[in-house]
């Protein structure tokens, strides 16, 4: 195993550890993080003027640009494998009220993310990683507030603040693949 191999498969396990932390982290901003913490309700974070979100958006955000970089390490095994691994953990962490609204959305919106990123990845990671992230992200809004909720009401705050987070990540992946190029490291 080349050096190269080495350090693509320990970056692949670091994003593939977070990748399984945002759950619960997730889990835990929606009752601790926000600049409004309602009574048994959710806390929020202003995503926009006038819009708010429950707090865990951002980190639903950021797993799906993780799984995709895991892919990118480690490969579309591991990459399947992360969202198993997740809708596990989602189900096995969301409230009981919430169970299957969690693991399905997830599940779907991770699947949805793996099937618009696997095809763009190879030669344009950035466009790969904001494309898959946004189809994920309205597939995982969507279906989470209608199977939690039966409304789409905060559907605009969950996109704007899911979105947040996958354009935070666009930097760090533009200097991945410039620093993956330069090295000659290739991806999974």
């Amino acid at each position: 195993m080349t050096d190269n191999d080495k350090r693509a498969r320990f970056e692949g396990t670091i994003f593939l550890v977070l990748f399984c932390l945002t759950i619960p982290a997730a889990n835990w901003m929606i009752g601790h993080v926000g600049t409004v913490c309602a009574a048994n309700g959710p806390c929020l974070v202003p995503v926009a003027p006038g819009i708010m979100a429950p707090s865990g958006v951002l980190m639903v955000g950021a797993a799906l640009v993780l799984r995709d970089l895991v892919q990118r390490r480690l490969g579309v095994e591991f990459g399947i494998g992360a969202i198993a691994a997740g809708s596990a953990i989602s189900a096995g962490l969301a409230p009981p009220s919430l169970v299957i609204a969690s693991a399905i959305a997830f599940l779907l919106s991770e699947l949805a993310d793996f099937a618009v990123y696997t095809p763009l990845a190879r030669r344009r990671l950035v466009i790969a990683v904001v494309a898959s992230s946004t189809v994920g992200l309205i597939i995982d809004s969507i279906v989470f507030l209608w199977l939690a909720f039966g409304s789409l009401e905060f559907l605009p705050g969950q996109i704007i603040g899911k979105l947040w987070m996958v354009l935070l990540a666009v930097p760090f992946v533009a200097y991945m693949r410039r620093r993956d190029e330069r090295l000659g490291l290739k991806a999974a």
